[in-house]
């Protein structure tokens, strides 16, 4: 993990990851920007548990992606997302997908996620802890 606004893994791509053009299948790097995007809150303390007891969770509204140069099986990928903004029912984040030896630019995910209240699936205000720390985390990273 490198920040509260930035969360950066790696790992190998897998054969199953792998379509039939021999590199990785588009729905694939949206699952990977997902998959990160639950791994660092996780490790912020914002995850699952942290959620549920809040009485909400985070839902999809909005995938945009932009590749750039596919990835292939067994190349090393590093994926990291950045907290863009927090705010009303939104949060907003950017995956990159960069390959791990070289760092070229496989693709861009634009995400934007919207707060629901888990007893109706409504939108609802962020919780203030999260909006606080997010912003407190960007004025340190532009300090």
């Amino acid at each position: 993990m490198t920040g509260l606004q930035e969360h950066t893994e790696r790992w190998t791509v897998r054969t199953y990851e792998v379509d039939e053009n021999a590199h990785v299948n588009n729905a694939v790097y949206v699952q990977w920007a997902e998959h990160l995007t639950a791994r660092h809150a996780e490790a912020t303390g914002f995850g699952r548990e942290w959620t549920i007891e809040r009485g909400g969770a985070w839902l999809v509204r909005r995938h945009e992606v932009t590749y750039h140069r596919p990835a292939l099986r067994g190349h090393e990928v590093e994926l990291t997302v950045r907290v863009i903004a927090v705010s009303g029912v939104r949060g907003r984040r950017h995956t990159t997908i960069r390959r791990g030896d070289d760092a070229t630019l496989l693709a861009e995910i634009a995400s934007e996620w919207v707060w629901v209240r888990l007893s109706d699936g409504r939108p609802s205000a962020v919780p203030r802890e999260i909006v606080d720390a997010y912003r407190a985390g960007a004025e340190e990273a532009g300090s």
